[in-house]
């Protein structure tokens, strides 16, 4: 599916990029990410169509995801306070 077809299926949907991120556990920008391709992958071009499909038939989808007790995903690449890739950081110093 194409980015501005997925958008266009979301917006059917009731939902913003940042709400569709929320209810599955994701960063906004892991799916605007997609843009620069033109295509989002099929996972989530097949969620994004079967909430549309669901809000045009009257039925709600916050129960399913309450239900599925979903959880955040942790950012990647994050690396731990004064780490750099693993690395302790060293003191830089600088000449003036």
């Amino acid at each position: 599916m194409t980015y501005d077809a997925f958008v266009a299926e979301l917006a059917r949907a009731g939902l913003t990029i940042r709400e569709f991120a929320s209810l599955l556990g994701m960063r906004p920008n892991s799916i605007t990410n997609n843009r620069k391709r033109g295509e989002v992958p099929d996972h989530l071009a097949v969620i994004a169509a079967l909430l549309s499909e669901l809000r045009l038939s009257g039925v709600p989808a916050a129960p399913v995801f309450a239900r599925l007790g979903l959880t955040k995903k942790k950012p990647r690449g994050a690396a731990t306070i004064g780490r750099f890739a693993g690395d302790k950081q060293g003191t830089l110093e600088l000449r003036s």
